[in-house]
């Protein structure tokens, strides 16, 4: 059997690719109103403003003026979050292939990206774990539900995590060939996943530990490379330069010191309880994964480089104790951790596969009884996340897009959530923090809401006139004052 897979490792990966690909298409043309669609619609919407009015990667904009995000009033709708690689990338297909729309696109994208870190995983796992390891790593990556979820989405996260697993792949074979052109190349890489997410700076504990193990334990021999300090560099720079441009526009950051403590989460109760227990062992590993992910944790190096999933492992938990209370309010941004848990997860599975203290037979059915009820387990919690729970939202973006000029402004209140304003496709309000009145001197001309009987809703109906009024939503005219 192990003959079989070491010859024929590429038929089985292009399974696994396939499998993976097709798993990503369910519910692919879902609108921007499924789990996460603000932050969804946050991306997109970047997006369309490229496509409305051309790309300019250093000064992107998005549909919410409000000062919700930064605090700080935004009339231009600044959005300095990521570098928008994604966006340009996501313009460009959209461009070149009219036929389908944008956020199919956005979402064909990030599933672009999630197969070629499938392959990269199996690279990794077959240079840490053998042929088999790396298939497995392969095959949990593309068959995790969680990980297909949160790989056709219109989010940057999967985008970073290839960025980051090329650099962390050109690393090793620096590591292994001594060549400079994989290092500087690491560097390159490495720098346009910290750029559209500088959180994957923890994938460089196990290039550390890479970077350590070639000093052999000499910490001298290691600071004194020179060599690492120009892929430092590389790597560094790039973002180090667009943090001090962005600071320019202090109204377009969103305010992000609440995601390292906020209330001080870290290591309390509830950090272990979701981090650990409701998204590692439940979303990601439906509870039964974490037997073979343990085994991987606990088993002896099966030869003694495979302490670099450890590395990778360690890095991955500093990630989510430092960015402790973002991780603890928002499923998505455990999409950087899953490639180091596909591979402890391979690595367990081997062990138990070939463990031979244990009774092998029975070892073997428990094995694969506990991947198969783990993938079932997590995609019944995954499942209800392609829900639309609320269609009234694209009905009334869709009737206020037939009525409404294309540069009108919006308020559409849905507490803040910009998934509603996204479904209008203009620019605007998701939140009244003023009073409609001061809204229309900064230019708002239409007040679309969901919730008739909110007294916000009904302030400005006795105001203004009716545009549109149906069941599930009201459009309001607010350049039309009642007499």
């Amino acid at each position: 059997m192990k003959i079989i897979f070491e010859k024929f490792w590429i038929i089985f990966l292009l399974f696994i690719l396939t499998g993976g690909l097709l798993a990503r298409l369910y519910k692919l043309d879902n609108p921007v109103a499924d789990w996460h669609s603000w932050r969804q619609g946050d991306t997109a919407s970047v997006t369309r403003i490229y496509l409305e009015r051309g790309v300019d990667l250093l000064h992107p904009k998005y549909h919410d003026l409000s000062q919700l995000q930064s605090g700080l009033p935004n009339p231009e709708g600044w959005r300095f979050v990521e570098f928008p690689i994604y966006n340009l990338l996501h313009v460009y297909l959209v461009n070149t292939f009219p036929q389908y729309s944008l956020e199919i696109w956005g979402r064909l994208l990030s599933v672009f990206f999630s197969l070629i870190s499938t392959g990269l995983i199996f690279l990794i796992g077959r240079r840490f774990l053998g042929t088999i390891g790396g298939l497995l790593s392969a095959f949990f990556f593309a068959f995790l539900p969680y990980n297909i979820f949160f790989s056709r989405v219109i989010l940057p996260e999967p985008s970073a995590v290839t960025f980051a697993l090329v650099s962390l792949y050109l690393f090793s074979l620096w590591f292994d060939t001594d060549r400079k052109s994989w290092l500087f190349l690491a560097g390159f890489a490495f720098s346009l996943g910290l750029l559209i997410k500088p959180y994957v700076i923890f994938y460089s504990v196990p290039m550390l530990w890479l970077a350590v193990k070639k000093s052999d334990g000499d910490m001298k021999k290691l600071v004194t490379n020179f060599d690492l300090w120009i892929f430092t560099l590389i790597a560094l720079l790039p973002v180090g330069l667009w943090r001090v441009w962005i600071s320019q526009f202090p109204e377009g950051i969103p305010y992000y010191k609440w995601a390292f403590n906020f209330m001080g989460i870290r290591f309390r109760p509830a950090f272990w309880r979701w981090i650990f227990g409701e998204r590692l062992g439940d979303l990601i590993l439906g509870v039964w994964g974490l037997f073979p992910f343990l085994a991987g944790v606990l088993a002896r190096g099966l030869k003694s480089e495979t302490w670099f999933v450890h590395s990778f492992i360690l890095g991955m938990f500093l990630y989510v104790a430092v960015v402790a209370a973002a991780n603890v309010r928002h499923d998505y941004y455990q999409t950087l951790i899953v490639p180091a848990v596909v591979l402890m997860l391979a690595r367990g599975v081997i062990y138990l596969w070939n463990a031979k203290e244990l009774f092998q037979p029975l070892t073997r059915f428990v094995t694969i009884f506990s991947v198969f009820l783990a993938l079932y387990l997590s995609f019944n919690d995954i499942k209800p996340l392609y829900q639309i729970n609320h269609p009234e939202i694209i009905r009334a973006g869709v009737a206020l897009d037939k009525i409404a000029a294309k540069d009108a402004l919006v308020v559409a209140p849905y507490n803040g959530d910009t998934a509603f304003l996204y479904q209008t496709k203009r620019s605007g309000w998701p939140i009244q923090q003023l009073p409609i009145e001061d809204l229309v001197k900064q230019g708002a001309d239409y007040y679309v809401s969901v919730d008739i009987d909110d007294p916000g809703t009904f302030d400005a109906l006795k105001k203004f006139e009716v545009a549109l009024q149906e069941d599930d939503f009201i459009i309001i005219d607010l350049s039309k004052k009642r007499m």
